[in-house]
């Protein structure tokens, strides 16, 4: 049945973890804690996220017309954000190339670039809507670099696009988790089985 009311308004927060491919299961892993969390935050982001899914295409037909071949060959799913609040760490998470090197005074460097520099990190990339009833949820990395503007009018935000990989055997590219239907009843049960198993 499609939905006739609920509707979904505002920006929310941005969550990222390194993924660790061998014993992750996006069916039986703990996304309250994830979401629930204050350290993974990427930063507060400015202007939202976008998620873009879009396919690649096969087309072809006989001369006549009579056979036509239309078949998906690739999926590409994207998340595009700002983020306004960053640091080094903010950096080295957005790029592959990037090593923070903390000082002891309190500051840092950040040493961008170097294809030998290149790390295999895959994160854990979930966007929650405000409510805290809407989840988005990537496995992947920001492929596409970033930009930041230093204007004196403006906040400095950076601009950043992660590309999806596979987050399971499925091939699973985007995960929604729509909780705004959930019932208060549902979430005593859960939090009830959460307290009485320790977890």
């Amino acid at each position: 049945m499609f939905e006739k009311k609920e509707y979904t308004l505002g920006s929310g927060h941005l969550h990222v973890e390194v993924c660790n491919a061998a014993t992750f299961d996006p069916d039986t892993f703990d996304w309250d804690k994830f979401f629930g969390s204050e350290e993974n935050l990427l930063g507060r982001i400015k202007g939202g996220a976008k998620f873009e899914y879009s396919t690649e295409k096969y087309e072809d037909e006989d001369d006549l017309g009579y056979v036509k071949i239309s078949e998906i060959t690739k999926e590409n799913v994207k998340l595009t954000s700002g983020v306004m609040t960053w640091n080094g760490y903010t950096l080295e998470t957005l790029c592959s190339t990037a090593r923070v090197t903390p000082n002891e005074d309190g500051s840092y460097r950040v040493k961008i670039g170097g294809l030998g520099n290149q790390n295999d990190k895959n994160y854990i990339i979930g966007f929650e809507h405000k409510s805290k009833k809407l989840r988005v949820i990537i496995v992947g990395k920001n492929t596409e670099g970033f930009s930041f503007d230093f204007t004196q009018d403006k906040a400095t935000v950076i601009d950043c696009v992660f590309t999806a990989e596979a987050a399971d055997s499925e091939g699973t590219l985007i995960i929604i988790d729509d909780l705004r239907k959930k019932t208060a009843e549902a979430s005593a049960s859960s939090t009830a089985e959460a307290e009485n198993t320790g977890a």
